[in-house]
Formats: C-alpha cells, sequence, structure tokens
C-alpha cells in the first residue's frame, strides 16, 4: 500500500463532517489491486461521518479498482467518475455510496473555484 493511500484513509474520520453532509448511509468495500494481491478498505459512511477499517466483509457497494488508479485519484491527477465510465474501475451495489465517496476526493492540481475566477476578473475591470 502506498503512503499516499495510507494517509486518504487516516483522514477520512477527521473529513467526513465537512464532506459527508448529504443524507448517506450505507458501507462501500474498496478493493484495490496490484495485480498479485488485493486490499480491502471498508468506509461506513453516514451524514458528518465515516468509519474505516479492512476486510473482506460484506458491503452495500464495493468498488474495484488498481492501486496505482486509486494513488492517482487520491493525489488530483485523475476523476473517479471518468475513471469508472472508462472502465477502469469497476462498481456494484449503491452507486449512491460510489458518489457519496468521491467528494473526499481532491480536486486537480491547479483547479480554481470559477467563483473566485470571476471575481478576480471583476477586481480587474473595475
Amino acid at each position: 500500500m502506498t503512503e499516499p493511500t495510507e494517509q486518504f484513509f487516516a483522514t477520512l474520520p477527521a473529513r467526513a463532517p465537512e464532506v459527508l453532509r448529504i443524507p448517506v448511509g450505507g458501507t462501500l468495500r474498496i478493493d484495490l489491486s496490484d495485480g498479485h494481491r488485493t486490499v480491502h478498505w471498508l468506509v461506513r459512511m453516514r451524514p458528518g461521518m465515516a468509519e474505516v477499517s479492512q476486510g473482506p466483509e460484506q458491503a452495500d457497494a464495493i468498488w474495484y479498482c488498481s492501486m496505482d488508479l486509486f494513488d492517482r485519484l487520491v493525489t488530483g491527477r485523475t476523476q473517479a467518475l471518468a475513471a469508472l465510465f472508462r472502465n477502469e474501475s469497476t462498481l456494484t451495489g449503491n452507486v449512491l455510496l460510489f458518489l457519496a465517496f468521491r467528494r473526499f476526493f481532491p480536486p486537480p492540481p491547479g483547479t480554481r473555484d470559477p467563483r473566485e475566477v470571476a471575481r478576480e476578473h471583476v477586481r480587474q475591470v473595475r
């Protein structure tokens, strides 16, 4: 397991109150594979709360992706939904859990809030 991935999972519980403001509840199992082995992460989510553990337990949704893809996701180099659409990962079960979970991923490097860009433009025009 890579350091960015481990740090990402370690920070989930503290970030959950800010990220999980929507009414979502259930368990997402994330199966990360490097081709030779698979590591199972469980994220139990409910509004404002996330609990993280490891193990191949039952879940409401199972998301499978490579360890390399997950590293790109946690560093903002790719987007989770785009990876799913490109068949770089697969999902079974409750899609709402995946949609809620993807909010934990950072934006791409250099991305700026369009509202802030518009404010800067207005300031320059004045």
